[in-house]
């Protein structure tokens, strides 16, 4: 948070937040509290107390950011699980998931251990999730339950826990110290490609993209939304190691990321037989239906930009001394 343009962004966030608040403010003061208005008074109070939480977890470095991150994935995971009845049989294996998978992955990623990161969730916790539920005994709808899990994990947890990683992300020319403005980037035109995209599909919003998934989603919301996103990122390209032409396509990147993320997500909400995933966020649901749509931008935008700039983070970050001399005492070694 020493950052002069790390600041430079917050105060433009807070400077946008004041003036949303204020035009609320005026419209229910010439219409009174319609239930649109509400609505969106609510989204921006909520706003604010999510930008209050995320540069807090900033200014604590990069603990406070892994620690935010971890206990966002926890609640995330939570909402996903708990919108549908859950089986005895598989009590013991979220016990596992939750305060072991879990953990032991964003203690990986904070080390940094770059290569347990990558494997630990898709090839450990994968092979371990359905031999600890298949040990219950319970075989009804086996498939369908651990399939269940192990997508919950796989969004909430692994694909999330690549934002903070962009901390740790080496870029060729750029002091590692900025990599916070980097997840900022991020963050914001995600959210603000979901915000304009809500904006112009109300406004202009007449051909619906996949009205049975989610019907608020439109054709001009998306094109009019996206553009206005992509131009902001792009405008915002001083704030990150890429050139304006370079911003552009990483902007558009999240905007094409964050839509289909959130689209995927509200089909499976939908087959849950859900509207939202949960009420933590008065005007926004749960903490998933704010998070939805960072799901997918997250993990594309981590390795197309390291692939962009060549890195190797499996060199930059092999398993820290401190954590193979542990492992070699657990083992008796």
């Amino acid at each position: 948070m020493k950052d002069p343009e790390l600041l430079y962004l917050v105060g433009g966030v807070v400077a946008v937040l004041i003036v949303a608040t204020l035009i609320t403010k005026l419209l229910i003061r010439k219409s009174g509290e319609t239930p649109v208005l509400v609505n969106l008074r609510q989204r921006v109070n909520a706003w604010w107390w999510m930008m209050v939480v995320f540069c807090s977890s900033l200014a604590l470095g990069r603990g406070g950011v892994f620690g935010f991150y971890a206990l966002l994935s926890f609640l995330a995971l939570r909402e996903f699980i708990t919108l549908s009845p859950t089986p005895r049989g598989d009590h013991r294996t979220l016990t596992w998931v939750f305060f072991l998978i879990l953990p032991l992955h964003f203690v990986f990623a904070g080390a940094p251990w770059y290569g347990m990161f990558l494997i630990w969730i898709p090839v450990y916790a994968f092979v371990f999730i359905p031999i600890r539920s298949a040990l219950a005994g319970d075989t009804e709808r086996f498939l369908e339950r651990t399939a269940r899990i192990q997508w919950g994990v796989l969004t909430c947890v692994y694909f999330l826990s690549h934002l903070p990683m962009l901390l740790y992300l080496p870029i060729p020319g750029y002091q590692q110290e900025e990599n916070a403005k980097l997840l900022f980037f991020v963050v914001l035109v995600t959210q603000l490609s979901d915000v304009m995209q809500y904006v112009f599909g109300k406004l202009f919003g007449k051909t619906k993209i996949a009205p049975k998934v989610s019907p608020s989603k439109t054709r001009e919301g998306l094109l009019y939304g996206g553009a206005a996103a992509t131009l902001i990122g792009t405008s915002l390209w001083w704030a990150t190691p890429f050139s304006p032409a370079v911003a552009a396509g990483m902007s558009a990147l999240l905007v094409a990321a964050g839509f289909f993320g959130g689209l995927v997500m509200s089909a499976v909400k939908r087959s849950l037989g859900a509207k939202d995933w949960g009420r933590g966020i008065p005007g926004h649901g749960g903490v998933l239906d704010r998070l939805d749509s960072l799901l997918f931008a997250g993990p594309l935008f981590f390795h197309v930009t390291g692939y962009y700039f060549g890195t190797n983070m499996n060199t930059a970050y092999s398993q820290p001394q401190w954590m193979h001399d542990a492992l070699r005492l657990w083992m008796g070694g």
